[in-house]
């Protein structure tokens, strides 16, 4: 059975005629109150707050007699007051002005399991590097950023250095005012409207759950670490998780994943690191959701591609060539490397993310010069 869909909109009725050129059947309503006296509550409310100050109070009463109502405001502008308002009441989707059918669509169709909606979960990308400087954040921000570009997705950037000292945040140029702890402290009540709050969009168009800025003195709970990713992958198209090496509690506890790769370089101690930690990885997550990365990689050598996956029983999927002065110069800038995709360090990330996506390879081309995805609305 269709859902049933009831817009109250402004006399122009323009959001009604949007809806049906969306292929949505919808009906029109009055104002809020005059759904109480209906035979049946629908189960998608479409509201246009286009023309007014704020959040009206009768949405979030009628929220909370209904709560089964899945509730989609149409807003002039992401403004954090309505959008704290909408959060309070339980509101999930909002659209900011303008809005196209096909984000209307998208919108109803996420709140009443329609075809469009999501189905499952997203993909989770999990980077962990051997040691120390090795350019794991470097590299999963980079891939992160063709994500975004390249498919036009939802990817989401999680700094899981929960005890503090993560750079994800600064690497892609932003400055959050909240991190992963807050998200932490209330994964119970994680849902899309309370996670839009919480993470700051870069300009490559990835949004960044930051690592904290004051190291966390309570050390987080498995449990709590698994449902927080549950909730994050059916909200996102992509999440890519930027990994502490020295907390393996974290790692153990990163489903669901769909892939880990391990960023190393060809030094003696972080190859037997590396193999330390692979073997923690293939017992946890299987050999085949498990991979190398091999970072400023020398074909001259002592320690060779070979050597690496016969030491850490690992597959090598991919090389990354040394360009030191162009990572430190987009790392400077809050940039990402692929940013600027003439370089072979670009074109390495490209066929990674390309192995690790799914993607053609015009796609991953394409990705690296496309506009970054504005984000016109659906999950806060």
């Amino acid at each position: 059975m269709a859902a049933s869909i009831v817009i109250v909109e402004a006399d122009d009725r323009q959001l009604g005629a949007l809806a049906r050129s969306a292929g949505l059947s919808v009906v029109s309503a009055a104002d809020i109150a005059s759904l109480e006296s209906g035979k049946s509550v629908p189960d998608v409310l479409v509201v246009d707050l286009r023309g007014q100050a704020g959040f009206p109070q009768e949405l979030a009463a009628f929220k909370r007699r209904h709560p089964r109502t899945g509730v989609v405001i149409v807003v002039p502008q992401l403004d954090p007051a309505i959008m704290l308002a909408a959060m309070r009441a339980g509101v999930t989707e909002a659209l900011p002005d303008p809005v196209s059918p096909a984000d209307l669509r998208a919108a109803v169709e996420r709140l009443s399991g329609g075809e469009g909606a999501t189905a499952g979960r997203g993909r989770t990308f999990a980077f962990i590097g051997a040691k120390g400087g090795v350019g794991n954040t470097t590299l999963a921000i980079n891939v992160a950023a063709l994500l975004a570009a390249g498919r036009r997705a939802n990817v989401l950037m999680v700094d899981m250095h929960i005890t503090g000292h993560g750079d994800a945040a600064l690497f892609l140029g932003v400055e959050p005012r909240f991190s992963i702890v807050d998200a932490l402290e209330n994964v119970n009540r994680l849902d899309g409207t309370f996670m839009r709050s919480l993470v700051a969009t870069a300009k490559s168009g990835v949004d960044v759950l930051a690592s904290p800025a004051l190291p966390s003195v309570k050390h987080p709970d498995g449990r709590d670490l698994r449902q927080l990713l549950e909730r994050l992958s059916s909200q996102y198209d992509y999440v890519v998780l930027d990994m502490p090496r020295s907390d393996l509690g974290v790692v153990d506890s990163i489903e669901p994943v769909s892939a880990v790769c391990l960023v190393l370089n060809q030094e003696l101690p972080t190859v037997r690191r590396a193999s330390q930690i692979a073997s923690l990885l293939r017992q946890r997550y299987g050999k085949d959701r498990v991979g190398a990365v091999v970072s400023r990689y020398d074909a001259r050598a002592d320690i060779g591609q070979d050597d690496i996956e016969r030491v850490g029983g690992l597959p090598v999927w991919a090389v990354l060539p040394s360009d030191y002065r162009r990572a430190v110069a987009a790392a400077n800038v809050g940039r990402p490397i692929v940013a600027e995709p003439n370089s072979r360090l670009a074109s390495a990330i490209q066929d990674l993310t390309r192995k690790l996506a799914g993607m053609a390879p015009e796609e991953a081309a394409a990705a690296a010069t496309a506009r970054p995805k504005r984000r016109a609305g659906g999950i806060f």
